[in-house]
């Protein structure tokens, strides 16, 4: 293999291609590249891409011609700044006017082999339609990220999330599959899974787990009710999407200390499978950018223009290996901060320190400042007493929102109702110290709040039903 291994438009991969076991790793040249010789390569793919796209949507065709952009007109990354995002909605009015994938679907229909999608829970759900190839570039994509986190063949990987429409759990999987673990697609959601799910971990001994944070963490809830350790499991590794707790400080060292295992954060956007070309590494930073397999640029959200290393923006997303719905400046409205590469595993790629840590539009501002709600997370995390699960209640009781936090206390607090007032009182005075503004802390007891069998939902906002009465 030459400097950039297996470096094909279309893709194509050796199924056969694995690397040593004491190499770390996949694919060295494309991985240690400089910056430099890596963005090269990839306005050339990006070349390559739009024009095909141009060719084969509609959806893309009349985009670019109308913000009066061809692909030949893209000759440097500084360039393609100036090409229009997409966003999710144009994506759902686009399937609703040509369904069922959409006038950005650039193979024929009969060419799509899986069929995937969102839950369509805010809006008309979006059906990903991928192709055999573009099933096998996710796979040895994912496989590559795994790699990079010390997962290898002898590893048995415990898949614990929805097998449906969600594609982090068919990710991880064929990833898995591909770098020749054995692998266990145990699932989520179903009542008295949790238990289950111990039960099997303590049978195979999986060394291996995938899932989200909040998950492992009900989980772990569950297993310290029946007297069970997770460190006995045999677990030494643990890799999460679907939710920013993986990259929070506080919430990463309960897991560890719960797991006795290594925590790694992944993932940006299913639309953009394979969405762990945003994904840790052993010694890394935070997530890595693998701009080889997804190009990833932070931008301003309101110029939609790179921001430099060390700002926050919003991530924008283009696929690189994607042959059958290409997403081409795909806007997240994510929020992260970027710094420019090495990192201490030696990848070039630039990477995102504290990893996703919120949405533009799940933000809250109270009283002037602006509340994210995996901050109040890592807050609380950090506070002796936690009982393991919160809500974030948003009113509006007269001209003035106010934010009212309900807060499980374990049993230790719970020994005096002195205990109780001065548990609530530091609570209080926590939050108040890292989210600069007063919030009403609500004790409960340990136990008193639903658990969530996938992905938690804690901010409830009923401003909106105040308003109508």
């Amino acid at each position: 293999m030459g400097l950039a291994e297996q470096w094909e438009w279309p893709p194509t991969y050796d199924k056969s291609y694995s690397p040593p076991c004491g190499e770390p790793y996949w694919f060295r040249s494309r991985e240690t590249m400089s910056e430099g010789a890596r963005e090269a390569m990839i306005l050339s793919r990006i070349q390559d891409i739009m024009a095909y796209a141009y060719e084969n949507a509609p959806f893309y065709r009349q985009k670019w011609d109308a913000a009066g952009i061809h692909p030949s007109s893209v000759r440097s990354l500084e360039d393609f700044e100036r090409v229009p995002p997409v966003t999710k909605a144009e994506l759902r009015a686009d399937q609703e006017a040509h369904p069922p994938f959409g006038s950005y679907l650039c193979v024929d229909p009969r060419e799509v082999k899986h069929v995937h999608g969102t839950s369509g829970t805010t809006g008309r759900p979006t059906a990903f339609g991928i192709g055999r190839a573009d099933w096998a570039a996710i796979a040895n994509a994912h496989a590559r990220v795994m790699w990079a986190m010390g997962i290898r063949p002898s590893d048995t990987v415990f898949v614990a999330a929805f097998f449906s429409l969600y594609m982090g759990s068919w990710g991880a999987l064929i990833g898995a599959e591909r770098l020749g673990a054995r692998v266990f697609p145990f699932g989520a959601g179903t009542p008295g899974q949790t238990r289950r799910a111990i039960d099997w971990m303590r049978q195979m001994r999986p060394t291996v787990f995938y899932g989200t944070p909040s998950y492992a963490l009900r989980i772990a809830e569950v297993a310290e009710a029946d007297g069970i350790d997770l460190r006995d499991v045999g677990l030494r590794r643990l890799f999460f999407s679907g939710e920013p707790g993986a990259s929070v400080p506080a919430v990463r060292a309960r897991i560890e200390r719960l797991y006795g295992a290594a925590v790694f954060d992944s993932g940006s956007m299913a639309e953009v499978s394979p969405w762990m070309s945003l994904g840790e590494t052993e010694g890394s930073t935070g997530m890595l950018c693998w701009q080889d397999i997804v190009y990833t640029e932070v931008v301003s959200p309101t110029s939609f223009a790179r921001v430099p290393y060390g700002s926050e923006g919003t991530p924008v997303y283009t696929t690189l290996e994607r042959t059958s719905q290409p997403m081409i400046r795909l806007l997240s409205y994510d929020l992260t901060r970027w710094e420019a590469g090495p990192s201490r595993c030696g990848r070039t790629y630039p990477s995102l320190p504290q990893g996703i840590y919120g949405r533009i539009d799940d933000m809250f501002t109270i009283r002037g400042e602006n509340i994210y709600p995996s901050a109040i997370e890592a807050a609380l995390t950090n506070v002796a007493g936690y009982g393991g699960e919160h809500r974030i209640l948003i009113s509006r009781a007269s001209a003035m929102d106010e934010l009212t936090v309900q807060v499980e206390h374990d049993e230790h607090v719970a020994a005096s109702p002195a205990a109780v007032d001065a548990w609530t009182t530091d609570v209080a005075n926590k939050l108040r110290t890292v989210l600069g503004v007063r919030a009403k802390v609500i004790p409960l007891p340990s136990g008193t709040l639903e658990r969530a069998e996938f992905k938690a939902r804690r901010v409830v906002d009923v401003r909106n039903l105040q308003n109508t009465k």
